[in-house]
């Protein structure tokens, strides 16, 4: 676990330094892109991870409903993978959503190991709520032929 990283919330001048770090995960075809304007619309949602000030890492607590909520653009920075900050970042998250009175975390990922890890399940496709369909997944270059993984958690 990487003990010198602190996590914070997003304001709207980090959205810069987050989109440079999302780029290339975009152009992967692993993350949707959100515009400036989306980022901005959704910045209470953001927590970020900051080593030495920088970002080194991000995610967004995504609320669909009353009792569910999504984790979105899991990103942290390559040089750092497999530190334990993604894991830090999910449980922030679980911390957040407790106290909003969340009762379920709906993650969408090519990683499904890791979130197995952290006690997500794996569930069908078919079961997502269709908002999320028709508002996220219809924007992807991979629609309809999705190979994510689609999980959740209850909280």
């Amino acid at each position: 676990m990487q003990s010198n990283v602190v996590f914070t919330k997003a304001t709207l001048t980090d959205i810069p330094a987050m989109q440079a770090l999302l780029w290339p995960y975009v152009e992967g075809g692993i993350i949707l892109a959100r515009s400036d304007d989306e980022t901005a619309t959704n910045i209470r949602s953001y927590i970020l991870a900051r080593q030495e000030g920088a970002i080194v890492g991000f995610l967004a607590l995504h609320i669909h409903s009353p009792r569910l909520a999504e984790i979105r653009s899991l990103i942290v920075r390559d040089d750092l993978h497999g530190k334990g900050i993604g894991t830090q970042m999910i449980q922030e998250a679980i911390v957040e959503a407790r106290k909003l009175g969340i009762q379920e975390l709906l993650a969408l990922t090519y990683a499904e190991h890791f979130f197995v890890r952290l006690g997500f399940e794996v569930i069908p496709k078919e079961s997502l709520p269709d908002h999320k369909i028709w508002a996220d997944c219809i924007k992807c270059r991979h629609f309809p032929v999705c190979n994510e993984i689609s999980l959740t958690k209850k909280l």
